[in-house]
């Protein structure tokens, strides 16, 4: 794990409890990471001049610089954005976790983030209602973005592009391993699921066409529900290395297929829309917007993710999960849904 600084920690918990903490005891879990990153919950207890203790959970993330296809600097996004004021954009319902101290060490390349602990359910414990609350939620900001364009948005410099979405399927469907599998007789995944994926492919151009007629939004891009906590009736969204310029709906689709729970896509994809949408008209109207394009943008963005998750898995049960998770989109492009 990632060392943790006694003097940092002391100068973040003396701004957090307003008073000058000189003593610091701390234990360090690693929550989440990768070879890139670590998150690290920091807990245990500060003491002050006049010997008082304050219990404390704080965490401390740690990213080192890597290089994402099409989105080179993404690895310091997050910091370009807690540097910046774009929390003021926020309402208490749905914001981000507070940040207490950022560095940047430009020598190793790496970034810290101390930001605030938030307690709540997250990930596949989140239920139907919880998804349409976020979905609702998550069209609210981004109307709000959308209709008032603040100052703070502008001033971001650091933002993925537009076309981030359509660079990843290309790269995604250039790969033979994986477009030829879904054409060759070896394929092993259901007939209607692999037309269902040729068609897409086929349908491309005339699909990001329609696509790009949609209101150009800030985008999380990575809005699954292992980054969404919620806590006391509200949300908290974290991991920001993604964000930037995307399309109307282009979270949604991650909140709908991404990991999440595979038994009751169908139900989320008929409450989530109409929700965002509802969320959205608030700021500016969307009875113009005829095509939602929901559907397309999960097999777009997923698609390919999932049969490359079947090769290369030799686990049964996930195999047949990851076929159920397409069976799942399959089965979501003849309801009607009503924005």
């Amino acid at each position: 794990m990632s060392t943790i600084k006694t003097e940092t920690l002391t100068q973040v918990l003396s701004k957090i409890f307003g008073t000058k903490i000189i003593c610091v005891d701390f234990q360090a879990k690693q929550l989440q990471g990768g070879t890139v990153g670590e998150v690290q919950l920091v807990t245990c207890n500060a003491k002050t001049t006049d010997g008082e203790k304050f219990p404390y959970k704080i965490v401390s993330k740690t990213q080192k610089k890597w290089e994402r296809y099409s989105d080179p600097d993404s690895w310091r996004r997050e910091y370009d954005f807690y540097k910046s004021n774009f929390g003021a954009v926020f309402s208490e319902s749905f914001r981000w976790p507070e940040c207490y101290h950022i560095e940047m060490n430009e020598k190793e390349n790496e970034t810290q983030i101390w930001m605030e602990y938030i307690d709540g359910i997250s990930g596949l414990d989140l239920t139907g209602d919880m998804y349409e609350k976020a979905a609702l939620e998550l069209g609210r900001l981004q109307g709000k973005l959308y209709a008032e364009q603040p100052a703070v948005l502008k001033s971001l410099t650091n933002l993925s592009h537009p076309d981030l979405m359509k660079n990843m399927y290309l790269h995604y469907r250039s790969w033979p391993v994986v477009y030829d599998y879904i054409r060759s007789e070896d394929c092993e995944l259901p007939l209607h699921v692999r037309q269902m994926l040729i068609d897409i492919d086929e349908q491309a151009d005339e699909i990001f066409a329609r696509i790009g007629k949609l209101p150009l939004v800030l985008c999380h891009r990575d809005f699954w529900v292992t980054n969404l906590i919620y806590a006391d009736g509200n949300f908290a969204l974290i991991d920001w290395d993604t964000s930037g310029w995307g399309y109307l709906g282009e979270d949604l689709a991650s909140l709908i297929a991404d990991e999440s729970d595979i038994n009751n896509m169908v139900e989320h994809y008929q409450r989530c829309i109409p929700a965002y949408y509802k969320g959205f008209s608030e700021y500016t109207d969307v009875s113009r917007i005829a095509d939602h394009c929901v559907y397309e943008i999960i097999l777009l963005v997923f698609g390919y993710r999932i049969v490359e998750g079947y090769l290369h898995t030799e686990d049964d049960d996930e195999k047949t999960k990851l076929v159920h998770t397409l069976q799942k989109i399959y089965e979501m492009k003849t309801i009607p849904l009503m924005v």
